[in-house]
């Protein structure tokens, strides 16, 4: 069966709606499967080796259209927070990386580098520059308490030039669009969420001001590499300490939000949430990649517990165990064309088969997430 383009009446209901080729600003991919960023930590130094190359190619073997790699650090001092996630920048990771997207390309898949800031969620002394102090859009963090400081004006240059810069090696070495990581707590959010952006200078204030800092991130990333090279925006309503957090309480914020950002230039919004089935805002049942797509008429992509009976992270903190599941609330959503594409995590964790097995309709034979067996599974 060709899973690219599945025309036989016989062939499966996953295999239907799945299976068709999906375009993201020119880029075609073979299917609506895409996988989510998941940081590993198996990048000593920053630099990705060849096992980073085999993770990401037995996937794309397994069948997946679109692999977004883990958060990348870009070349701030502030970004990261680990000496063994992968940077973006410098000689030896991008040479790690181009090796990353041809080993991709030669299994027949698509990749994106997802480029990642973690801003004031990072604790002093951590690496991968211990002496490179926390920051943030106002020296707080995700609990709204002082921590790190408030980046100036020269700060918020710097930041965004070294998205952009990562965005163009992307292109350079081959990589087939990039996603700017604007969910989660993290820096490009700090500036979105109330709670941590009491700034009174133009990137703060009311939510399109605060908007203000993902668009020129956006805007300088569109500027630095081609037309036709896909920007992808990662967003969420939660964040790492707070599930129930609302940068938009409604779908009229939610447009005031994405549309700045829409008209900067991102081609495709990966809207992230913990379960993908449950309904945004009270009206509908639109989940938030099914509101963004409605509200900016862009291609999004949803993701949350795909494949998998428990969220990653909740109030009783992390799941290190799940059985697998269905996908049928999945493909009922998808056969309305709620969102183009479903981004799947800890499922293709724990098998690198999973996408040709849910194409297959073989989702019975998949392999549950095990977190204490994450290394050998890899």
């Amino acid at each position: 069966m060709d899973a690219t383009a599945p025309t036989d009446p016989t062939t499966s209901r996953a295999a239907r709606i799945l299976g068709r080729p999906f375009d993201i600003n020119g880029l075609t991919l073979r299917n609506r499967i895409a996988m989510a960023p998941m940081t590993r930590e198996f990048s000593p130094d920053g630099v990705p080796g060849a096992d980073v190359a085999e993770y990401y190619a037995r996937r794309a073997a397994g069948g997946v259209g679109l692999i977004v790699t883990e958060g990348t650090y870009v070349d701030h001092a502030s970004a990261g927070s680990s000496h063994r996630v992968p940077h973006f920048h410098g000689e030896a990771a991008l040479a790690g990386w181009q090796r990353v997207a041809e080993a991709v390309h030669a299994a027949g898949g698509k990749i994106v580098p997802q480029l990642w800031h973690v801003g004031a969620t990072r604790d002093a002394g951590q690496g991968p520059i211990p002496s490179a102090p926390p920051a943030g859009p106002s020296g707080l963090g995700l609990d709204g308490e002082a921590k790190g400081h408030a980046m100036t004006g020269a700060d918020v240059d710097a930041v965004i030039k070294a998205f952009a810069d990562s965005a163009a090696a992307a292109e350079r070495i081959g990589f087939d669009g990039v996603e700017l990581h604007g969910a989660h707590g993290y820096l490009i959010d700090q500036f979105l969420w109330g709670v941590t952006n009491r700034r009174t200078d133009g990137y703060g204030g009311d939510l399109a001001s605060r908007t203000r800092f993902a668009t020129e991130i956006v805007e300088a990333v569109r500027a630095a590499v081609s037309p036709t090279f896909p920007v992808i925006f990662r967003l969420s309503q939660w964040k790492a300490n707070a599930f129930d957090a609302k940068l938009a309480t409604s779908p009229a914020e939610l447009e005031s939000l994405l549309a700045p950002l829409a008209a900067a230039g991102v081609d495709a919004f990966h809207a992230s949430t913990r379960r993908y089935w449950l309904p945004e805002f009270d009206d509908t049942d639109l989940n938030l990649a099914g509101w963004v797509k409605k509200l900016t008429g862009r291609a999004t992509l949803s993701v949350g517990s795909v494949g998998l009976d428990k969220e990653f992270v909740g109030p009783q903190g992390f799941t290190t165990e799940t059985a697998s599941t269905g996908i049928d609330l999945l493909l009922d959503r998808m056969e309305r064309d709620e969102f183009d594409a479903v981004a799947v995590g800890r499922a293709l964790i724990a098998d690198a088969e999973w996408a040709n097995k849910a194409l297959t309709d073989r989702l019975g034979e998949a392999a549950p997430y095990d977190a204490g067996l994450l290394r050998r599974l890899a």
